[in-house]
């Protein structure tokens, strides 16, 4: 299957693993951090790989659920467990604490956001829905053009949502997608044609897609 029409497809046994290299080998200044399954488990092996430049990391998060940080669902909370509290980064910089309320945390974190350098690596999924941080299909999130941050959401997944939006995705250094299981093979199979999906309108400096052979499988979307 050729790759995707923006960025660099690699297929690779362990993507956790291949994930924890890359920000080694990439140490970025800042990072900012997602949610998911995949994403815990690219925590743990980033938490256990040598030679990262914590203190001179800056994390942020590419979404989170409006939950409190110790909620279960709480992207942060998961992050904190996997992966922070095992290291010690220069910040760590809250979505769900940036304010008492989910518009004016979205408008507070746009503002830290544009008071930093670009983000230098964003870390992304992909749903089977094709939907990639908060941006879902078929939201109005996908048409913001000048906000970095917005406050989302949709019936199809839990809680409203503060997600990065995709001037402020588009405006990092790297955006590393990693996607695993066969039940992400059909979403990266409309990625590699071009569908309008969420996850395939990502730009950024460079983006990177880490996939596993499950989901790097060829479906039959007929």
């Amino acid at each position: 299957m050729a790759g995707p029409p923006v960025g660099e497809a690699r297929v690779v046994p362990d993507v956790p693993a291949a994930f924890a290299e890359l920000v080694r080998a990439e140490a970025p200044t800042s990072i900012a951090l997602s949610g998911g399954g995949t994403a815990e488990a690219c925590y743990r092996a980033l938490a256990r790989t040598d030679g990262v430049p914590w203190a001179a990391i800056t994390v942020l998060f590419g979404d989170e659920r409006w939950v409190p940080v110790d909620d279960p669902d709480s992207n942060e909370g998961m992050a904190r467990q996997a992966l922070l509290d095992h290291v010690s980064p220069a910040a760590v910089h809250s979505m769900s604490e940036a304010a008492d309320d989910i518009d004016a945390a979205a408008d507070a974190y746009g503002e830290l956001l544009a008071s930093l350098a670009p983000i230098q690596l964003v870390h992304l999924g992909l749903g089977e829905d094709g939907h990639t941080a908060s941006l879902f299909p078929g939201n109005a999130s996908l048409d913001e053009e000048v906000a970095l941050v917005v406050a989302t959401g949709d019936d199809a997944h839990p809680h409203p949502r503060l997600s990065l939006t995709y001037p402020a995705i588009a405006g990092s250094h790297l955006a590393v997608f990693t996607v695993s299981g066969a039940e992400k093979a059909q979403a990266w199979a409309r990625v590699c044609q071009g569908d309008d999906l969420p996850a395939t309108r990502i730009t950024a400096g460079r983006v990177i897609w880490l996939l596993d052979p499950e989901a790097a499988a060829t479906p039959d979307l007929n």
